[in-house]
Formats: structure tokens, sequence, C-alpha cells
């Protein structure tokens, strides 16, 4: 006749602290009190590794940014493709995202309109100054093509069925960043959406913000 135990387990005073298991005869076989041990185990150690603290990022954080995509890669990629100037521009522009939206504002304490959001940007960033409103940015920058756009140029849209109403800093990949509206955040959007494709004004050039060399990739195995 197969031998019969029960399996009980010693409560353990703390986290972490393995449980003891014992077994004594009754009618239960050994063979099954083995293997619900087993899975006691099991059980415990997925429980605990669950329960383990981490220092990676979840989609749901804040902070996160998906590996190889984002906003990172998409400023990874500026600086490989344009001057460190503007480089330099559409970083700190990107690191406004989310502030408040507020006519007349040109601080990220009290909020940004958008043509006081790009003047912030060129002011920090080049020390270079300009007008407080959009149309007048238009008329003193450089006109260029679509075509031509890069990153650090600005585009310029008719949201208030007049022309340069509205304006904002091109990030590159048909995507542009600007303080919208009230009730709004600093963002980015794309150029192609049909709001603001229906609405482009033009695209102009600040001198000197994208003039400079694109930066080399750096090697790795320099020394």
């Amino acid at each position: 006749m197969m031998p019969q135990c029960a399996i009980y387990t010693r409560p353990f005073k703390k986290f972490g602290q393995a449980p003891l298991f014992y077994a004594h005869s009754t009618s239960m076989p050994i063979k099954l009190a083995a293997q619900l041990a087993l899975l006691f185990l099991t059980l415990l150690v997925a429980v605990s590794a669950r329960a383990a603290p981490t220092d990676a990022l979840t989609p749901d954080d804040p902070a996160y940014v998906p590996e190889g995509n984002g906003l990172l890669s998409q400023m990874d990629q500026v600086r490989l493709s344009v001057g460190r100037t503007a480089s330099d521009l559409v970083r700190h522009a990107i690191s406004f995202v989310g502030a408040p939206y507020r006519r007349g504002g040109t601080n990220a304490k009290t909020g940004f309109d958008c043509s006081g959001f790009v003047s912030a940007i060129y002011i920090q960033t080049l020390g270079q100054l300009l007008p407080h409103k959009a149309s007048q940015q238009a008329a003193i920058t450089e006109q260029i093509d679509k075509s031509e756009l890069q990153p650090g140029d600005l585009v310029f849209f008719n949201t208030m069925r007049r022309a340069f109403s509205h304006v904002g800093i091109y990030l590159g990949n048909d995507e542009f960043i600007h303080s919208p509206r009230p009730g709004s955040e600093v963002r980015i959007d794309s150029m192609n959406l049909g709001y603001w494709s229906r609405r482009f004004d033009g695209a102009r050039r600040v001198p000197g913000a994208v003039a400079n060399a694109p930066e080399a990739p750096q090697d790795s195995n320099a020394p």
C-alpha cells in the first residue's frame, strides 16, 4: 500500500522568508503532496517577483518613452540631420510640452500664446529677439518653400481668417510644436492633419537658425 501523508507549512515571520514544509501520515499520497508543495513554491516566487520594485518605466508613466521611438528618438534624428543651433532650439522647444496657453504670455510659469512661445524659444536659445506677433514674425523672416523646411523653421497658419494668425516651430517629419489656443497646452501636431493642412499659410526661416552644418555622427570606437 502506498504511503500517504498531508502537507503543512510553518508561517514565516517576514516577507521573502521561505516557508517550511513538513508532512505526516494521512490519507494524501506522498507524490500528490510533493506536487502541491512545488505548486505552492511556484506561486510564492511569482508573487514575490511581482511585488519586487523595479526601476523600469511603464507606458503609463508620464516620463516613459518607447525604445527607438518618441521624442528622444526624434531629437536624436534632429541632432544628426541639422546643425547644432537648430538641434538645441528644437530640444529646448520640446522641453516646454505641456506648458499652459495664455494670451500674451511669454514664459512657462504663466503660459505662452503661439507667437510668445516662438519668441521665447528664440531669445532663450539663440539670443535672437523676434516680435511678439505672428504676422510680424512672418514679415521679418526669410520666406522658404514648404519642401525646404528644416527643424527650427517657422510655420504659419490662417486660423482667424487672416494671414499669419498662428505660428509654430517646425520639428521635422511634417510635425511642429506650438501653443494652440486658450484652454490648451504647448503640444506637437502633424501638419498633415486636415485642420492644419487646410490652414497652412507658409514657411519662414530665421536667419542663422538652421545655417550650421549637420553634426557628424560620433564614432563609438574613437579613443
